[in-house]
């Protein structure tokens, strides 16, 4: 009879794990993890040690499950939905992150020049600064499902493509250029729907909790994607890498495909404007509403100026690894994995308690800390002191990314939420273009002032918000 008052009970709380609207789970785990099953004294002499042993390995590992519940990391992950976008983001980040030190190490292969390091980052620039504003505006209008869909398969057949020429021989350096165009223009279509999607797959109540999960897997891959494209470029070359990427964005459309067809945004609560206006007044009015509303305009403000004068120190982690620390792309897998670690604890910190911290001053703080940190990192010439330097980079990288996303589609409503997704990946516009510029002045004085002289300015800059936005210090 005990056995069987255990097992219904457990059968009950998985159910409560299972069942995402079961909201009150403490209740329901309480019986198992508080109160005592009645036995008799026969029962207890009669049952095996290894009985008692599995008991206690049981309500050990409900109460671990009941820890875990209650700092609502996996909230989101109740909505079936959002787990299928959650799933296809595993593979797509992977593929990603490869294509960080792929591409990177490629070109630097190909042509010797830190400044083409920078150029190959800038030819990206063109698609998102001129079809951003339309993409986020068809995000609002269609299947987001379908522009992602698509999406994925393009990269895919890409990355493929790149992987024949490198294995064929005939790679060249405007293969590579025109790659990274075409995939820029996938990208800019694909990152408004697919973060619009994720506003449409949760309730407002857990929309902090499913970008913080978002941003956990970006980290994760983060960390392992960079490893893993050094391994395979050591032992395989870069072919191997883009051979990887093009089979992890085909598992993304497994996931990508089952989402429900046809879904469109949700109701309109302005009267659907995405759809009775004109694409221009649409777009117009996506730009309108991000400097209108002070949370939106002051994240874009401070994901601006850590895009052109902070985040491009990337750029050069070719020229870090291969000349300065004497590491090659092994080394350079490693610091950006370091950088992911850190960056993993933020967003497991994000999904958490995202909703209680004070999100705005946690940016500005974070973004002045991170130009600091890389002035520090310039100057480093070990490559033990570098991994940790990146570590904490990671740290408050989220600051600079995963933490201005959520603010935006936090105080964006649903019927805006695709627009001004796409200004904030406009930014991307920015890191493009300080990439080029961090590749030309490294050209002049170095790499190692290049990063640490733009890193300051970055910093100062966050300062100068703090002092000219008051009333944006309160936003939450």
């Amino acid at each position: 009879m005990a056995a069987r008052v255990i097992g219904r009970q457990q059968h009950s709380d998985l159910s409560a794990l299972g069942h995402r609207e079961c909201s009150p789970f403490q209740p329901a785990l309480e019986p198992t993890l508080r109160s005592k099953t009645p036995s008799t004294d026969k029962e207890k002499s009669e049952a095996p040690g290894v009985d008692g042993a599995g008991e206690a390995t049981s309500r050990q590992t409900w109460r671990s499950l009941h820890a875990l519940r209650q700092l609502r990391i996996l909230d989101a992950l109740g909505h079936r939905e959002f787990r299928l976008i959650w799933y296809g983001q595993i593979f797509s980040s992977m593929a990603t992150w490869m294509d960080q030190v792929a591409r990177g190490w490629l070109i630097y292969e190909l042509t010797d020049s830190a400044f083409q390091l920078g150029l190959v980052r800038g030819i990206q620039a063109i698609p998102i600064l001129l079809l951003s504003p339309l993409a986020g505006s068809t995000a609002d209008r269609y299947s987001r499902k379908m522009q992602v869909l698509v999406a994925q398969l393009v990269d895919g057949l890409l990355y493929g493509v790149v992987a024949l020429l490198i294995l064929t021989g005939r790679i060249q350096p405007w293969h590579v250029y025109v790659t990274a165009f075409g995939m820029s223009i996938v990208w800019t279509f694909q990152q408004p729907s697919r973060a619009a999607m994720v506003g449409d797959a949760v309730p407002l109540n857990q929309l902090t909790n499913a970008v913080g999960l978002n941003s956990i897997v970006f980290n994760v891959a983060r960390s392992t994607g960079p490893a893993l494209a050094g391994f395979l470029i050591a032992i395989c070359g870069t072919a191997g890498s883009y051979t990887a990427q093009a089979i992890f964005y085909l598992l993304a459309t497994i996931w990508t495909v089952q989402l429900r067809s046809g879904q469109r945004p949700r109701a309109r609560s302005h009267g659907d404007p995405a759809h009775t206006n004109s694409l221009g007044r649409s777009i117009i009015e996506g730009w309108k509403f991000s400097w209108q509303n002070e949370a939106v305009r002051a994240s874009l403000l401070i994901v601006v100026f850590a895009s052109l004068f902070i985040i491009p120190f990337m750029t050069l982690l070719p020229v870090f690894a291969r000349d300065i620390l004497k590491v090659g792309a092994t080394g350079q897998g490693l610091l950006l994995s370091a950088m992911g670690v850190g960056a993993l604890c933020s967003s497991v910190l994000l999904a958490s308690f995202g909703d209680r911290l004070p999100r705005l001053n946690l940016m500005l703080g974070g973004v002045t800390l991170y130009g600091i940190i890389i002035v520090a990192f310039a100057a480093s010439p070990w490559f033990e002191l570098s991994l940790v330097l990146m570590g904490i980079v990671g740290i408050v990288h989220v600051t600079s990314h995963a933490l201005a996303q959520t603010v935006i589609q936090t105080y964006s409503p649903s019927d805006f939420r695709g627009r001004t997704m796409a200004v904030f990946h406009m930014t991307h516009v920015v890191l493009l273009a300080g990439g080029i510029l961090i590749g030309a002045f490294s050209t002049l004085v170095g790499a190692q002032w290049a990063a640490a002289s733009m890193s300051i300015v970055g910093a100062l800059a966050m300062v100068g918000i703090y002092l000219a936005m008051p009333r944006a210090r309160l936003i939450r």
